[in-house]
C-alpha cells in the first residue's frame, strides 16, 4: 500500500475545510475500510506530548471514502500565523493484533 499520502492545507480561520480520502492498494483496487475506525489529529508537532486538536473524520462504507473536515470550532483552537501538522489514521482491532495505518499526513497553515 502506498500510504501515507500528503496534503498541505491553507486554512482560513473560521471557515470549514473539507476533503475526502479514497485509499487504494498498490494494485489500484480499493482498500476495504470495513471494520476500521478513523482519527484525524492536528497538532503543533508530532511530539506525543503535543496538544492535539481532533478534526472531524468519518468513514463512508457506501463510497469507501474517509470524509474529513476542519470545522470553525477546530479553527478556534489554532493560532493565526502558526503552522500545524496533521495525520489521518485508520485502526482495526478485530484480529490477533491491532492494524494501524497512517493514510494521509501534511501541514496546516492558519490565516486570520
Amino acid at each position: 500500500m502506498a500510504f501515507p499520502g500528503e496534503l498541505n492545507i491553507s486554512y482560513y480561520k473560521g471557515d470549514t475545510y473539507e476533503f475526502n480520502i479514497t485509499p487504494k492498494k498498490n494494485d489500484g483496487t480499493a482498500f476495504d475500510l470495513t471494520g476500521y475506525s478513523v482519527k484525524f489529529n492536528i497538532s503543533e508537532s508530532r511530539d506525543p506530548a503535543s496538544n492535539n486538536i481532533e478534526g472531524r473524520a468519518v468513514i463512508d462504507l457506501n463510497t469507501n471514502t474517509i470524509q474529513c473536515a476542519i470545522l470553525p470550532g477546530n479553527g478556534a483552537l489554532m493560532t493565526t500565523g502558526t503552522s500545524y501538522v496533521y495525520d489521518v489514521e485508520i485502526k482495526n482491532t478485530s484480529g490477533s493484533y491491532s492494524k494501524v495505518y497512517t493514510i494521509l499526513t501534511g501541514s496546516v497553515s492558519v490565516t486570520g
